[in-house]
């Protein structure tokens, strides 16, 4: 059934969870926008102050009761939406932003009124303006994309799945929450692997959050439910089999040279070590030594590692390719999980571990000397997977069900385009 115009003009309002009262000038939000923190922790700080919803920021935990007490709120609000016939998709075909003035506005208009991006009083024309763009910019905040305001083919693809779809993302996920919410401790680690995002919490608050680089589809990040107990500076790194198998080998074919270069060295079982010219490339074979990367800028791990036990063997760690944080599709790993700004989160993980203050670990860093450190009251860590939640009245975030385990393919949306 298609929603009638009456229906966006006299009713969406009444979809939302909850209503902010009052309208700022959309120049003020875009200010905030543009003087919030750029360092990558907090990159959600956006006020959508024309929305009908709260702020997307938050610092409620992921897995916590109140996050369950709004996703619950947030089912029932999709439960609304799709009686009343959810809503129409956006013509996918215009790069529309800023300033531009066209006909497909107006369902974009709309589109965002149904989930509370953008307010009624904002009233429905052809033009994109400061208003459109802060509820768009809004909207890709809550399914985990850049915002810029822009339509954009993965923005054009999230918006257009369809509210009976949202609808059930939010039921599969929301049993999730109830499983763990509440369950992880005072102060624990989560990694959100379908979000790729780490949180640091404490006191029933995120106190860091980080952008992390999680396992590729092919080599996915397990479910883990651990506590760290070391961390290591300026760590080895020991490639896995599957590494090796997959990505050594078939660059030692093309390249002899490339271990060298690398500064990865190869030992045999007893521990002596090989001569790489002396191994046949054109088999498996090498996969029996172990590849060993020694410290420095071109380590993969780069300056620091975080040990946990894992029947996976996964860890987190630092990383020389810091560009990578800046992708959308942050999936680009082979289990382990990158973080962004690591070290702070060493830090905070350290806070209890005697002489390794903020200071300390930076020299040690400097020294470019492997040196583990026992974590004196070891941190509970947790990788789970959640791919739909809400964090406050009308806040519903979205993301990718890069795994494909909601069960259904139009959720695995930025691996299909």
């Amino acid at each position: 059934m298609r929603t009638s115009r009456r229906f966006f003009l006299s009713g969406a309002s009444a979809l939302a969870a909850a209503v902010v009262a009052g309208r700022a000038n959309a120049q003020d939000v875009i200010g905030d926008i543009l003087k919030s923190s750029a360092r990558g922790n907090w990159d959600d700080q956006f006020d959508a102050r024309a929305s009908e919803g709260g702020k997307v920021a938050s610092t409620l935990p992921i897995f916590s009761p109140q996050t369950v007490a709004f996703t619950e709120q947030a089912v029932a609000q999709y439960q609304n939406i799709v009686g009343q016939g959810g809503w129409t998709d956006v013509p996918a075909t215009k790069r529309l932003q800023l300033g531009v003035d066209d006909p497909d506005v107006v369902p974009l208009r709309k589109r965002l009124m149904v989930a509370g991006d953008l307010s009624q009083s904002a009233g429905i024309s052809t033009a994109f303006d400061s208003y459109v763009d802060s509820a768009v910019k809004r909207f890709q905040l809550r399914h985990g994309l850049p915002a810029d305001g822009s339509m954009g083919k993965y923005t054009y693809a999230a918006m257009n799945v369809s509210a009976q779809i949202r609808l059930g993302q939010l039921q599969t996920n929301l049993q999730r929450l109830k499983e763990k919410a509440g369950t992880l401790g005072s102060r624990y680690v989560l990694v959100d692997i379908p979000a790729a995002q780490v949180e640091a919490v404490e006191n029933d608050r995120v106190v860091l959050r980080h952008t992390a680089i999680v396992g590729k589809i092919d080599r996915q990040t397990p479910i883990v439910n651990s506590k760290i107990n070391e961390i290591i500076v300026n760590p080895y790194w020991n490639a896995p089999v599957s590494i090796v198998r997959k990505d050594i080998i078939p660059l030692m074919r093309k390249n002899p040279d490339y271990l060298k270069n690398s500064h990865i060295r190869l030992f045999a079982p007893d521990g002596s070590e090989v001569d790489p010219m002396n191994v046949d490339w054109s088999t498996d074979d090498a996969a029996k030594y172990r590849f060993r990367q020694d410290p420095g800028s071109e380590n993969a791990m780069a300056s620091v590692k975080i040990n946990f036990p894992s029947p996976d063997g996964v860890y987190m760690h630092d990383t020389p390719q810091q560009s990578l944080f800046g992708k959308m599709m942050r999936f680009d790993s082979s289990g382990c999980v990158r973080v962004q700004n690591v070290r702070d989160l060493v830090t905070w993980i350290l806070r209890d571990t005697p002489g390794w203050d903020r200071q300390h670990f930076e020299a040690a860093i400097k020294t470019g000397q492997n040196t583990p450190i026992q974590v004196t009251n070891p941190v509970p860590v947790h990788f789970l997977y959640l791919s739909a939640w809400s964090t406050g009245p009308g806040v519903v975030q979205f993301r990718d069900d890069v795994y494909a385990l909601d069960g259904n393919s139009e959720l695995q949306i930025t691996s299909s385009l």
